[in-house]
């Protein structure tokens, strides 16, 4: 008995002992609140943002717990949202989920300074449950002393990157490997439409370069092994702004897609959550994602003022240059996406390259012959030909099908494969057809 009493008694201190650390200010001085934020968001960024609150509030501490979207998603799916009291990620898909589940409490947001949309695109939650933080741009980062040498100017439409000039100079992030990339080609799809962007997507990717990480693409245009990559807005521009020769362009009706922030509903700190909150929307907070190693676009108009020359003001570019993204669509599609480009794209790349060259050379070796043309043209569609119709590939049910790879019914995935290999042997075909009889 006596001993019983004493492990209670030593527990209990343990537990004081914790909540006595957890509750300090982290100055040591006056105690402060704690109060919890899931993230996915990196360090630097993180660690920014919380000097700079902490500083203006210091009756509050913030305390990150960094999770990828998939384990965000299980942990704010649990009771009480896991005991977290913010969401801060670019992660939208997860938001949409976490809404439609009651994770989330209305925000109050002024949207005179926060519109919450970018020309017809929805940004933030029509309901105020989460709003948007930031918008990412999605294009191509260039080299211009590569494309000059080359003789070459830089394009300006998504469809300029299938010209065979660009061919063995392009790199392009692997949709399964790369996570912002699922995204990138969905605006190329949604842009081009179905059918017509996956032929796109086969030709530009035909003789390109396919990475496998996010970091890749603009290093390799700044390394000088690629003249063009695929990539999103910010690994563009912190290269840029650290003193490498590249640029980003952003393709007519390409879309900036947003990050999103939102207090739990069980928050129990929704006073030092709310105060977060203000401050990453606030004109100061927003300013601070446009720092030298972050090159962030602000969800917030006003804070491009003190943006630095040459940095995109994607509020100031006419409509005609953006995509009316349609995002509930867009939140859906990646894990199929990231399937089908690994079957129409990854597998098989080797044999692809050779079908596209020779599509491309018979195309200049036939210019003015319209049979030999048309015949050609109906080439690239099998060659480009992906085995999902435009009206399952919007189809909500069809889509949640995909959202588990491991669920995947494999024979589902055979034949699929099978289609796609069928289609190319039928372009191949087509090509061979073209030649002169021995």
């Amino acid at each position: 008995m006596v001993l019983d009493h004493m492990i209670r008694a030593v527990v209990v201190a343990a537990f004081a002992s914790l909540f006595s650390i957890l509750g300090a200010a982290p100055s040591g001085g006056s105690t402060s609140e704690t109060f919890t934020v899931v993230t996915s968001f990196p360090e630097e960024l993180t660690t920014r943002y919380e000097r700079e609150f902490e500083r203006s509030h210091p009756q509050f501490h913030v305390q990150f717990v960094w999770k990828q979207s998939r384990d965000a998603l299980a942990e704010l799916a649990k009771p009480e949202q896991g005991g977290a009291d913010v969401y801060w990620a670019p992660a939208p898909a997860n938001f949409a989920r976490l809404r439609d589940w009651g994770a989330f409490r209305k925000l109050m947001v002024d949207r005179a300074a926060l519109p919450g949309r970018l020309g017809r695109q929805q940004l933030s939650d029509p309901a105020g449950l989460y709003e948007a933080y930031d918008v990412a741009g999605y294009g191509i980062v260039a080299n211009p002393s590569a494309l000059a040498a080359a003789g070459l100017s830089a394009p300006r439409r998504w469809d300029d990157l299938a010209s065979p000039e660009y061919a063995r100079r392009l790199a392009m992030p692997i949709a399964s490997k790369v996570g912002f990339s699922p995204a990138l080609y969905d605006i190329v799809l949604q842009s081009e439409g179905w059918d017509a962007g996956w032929r796109l997507l086969g030709e530009m990717a035909g003789e390109a370069t396919l990475l496998d990480s996010g970091l890749a693409p603009t290093a390799s245009v700044r390394e000088g092994t690629a003249a063009l990559a695929l990539t999103i807005d910010f690994f563009a521009e912190i290269a840029k702004a650290n003193g490498a020769a590249v640029e980003m362009i952003y393709p007519q009706r390409t879309a900036f897609l947003p990050a999103h922030v939102a207090m739990t509903a069980a928050s129990k700190h929704v006073a030092g959550a709310q105060a977060f909150i203000d401050f990453l929307l606030s004109t100061d907070g927003q300013r601070l994602m446009m720092e030298r190693d972050s090159r962030r676009h602000p969800a917030r108009p006003d804070a491009y003022q003190s943006a630095s020359q040459g940095f995109a003001n994607p509020f100031a570019l006419p409509a005609s240059a953006l995509l009316d993204y349609d995002s509930e669509i867009g939140r859906r599609r990646p894990p199929l996406i990231a399937l089908l480009f690994d079957l129409a794209i990854v597998d098989g790349h080797d044999e692809s390259a050779e079908l596209w060259r020779k599509i491309h050379d018979a195309e200049k070796k036939f210019a003015g012959d319209a049979k030999a043309l048309a015949a050609l043209g109906e080439a690239k569609r099998l060659a480009g030909f992906v085995p999902v119709s435009e009206t399952d590939a919007r189809a909500t049910a069809f889509l949640e099908r995909f959202q588990r790879r491991d669920a995947i019914d494999a024979r589902q995935i055979t034949q699929w494969r099978e289609e796609i290999g069928a289609a190319r042997r039928q372009a191949r075909d087509l090509v061979k057809s073209l030649e002169p009889a021995p």
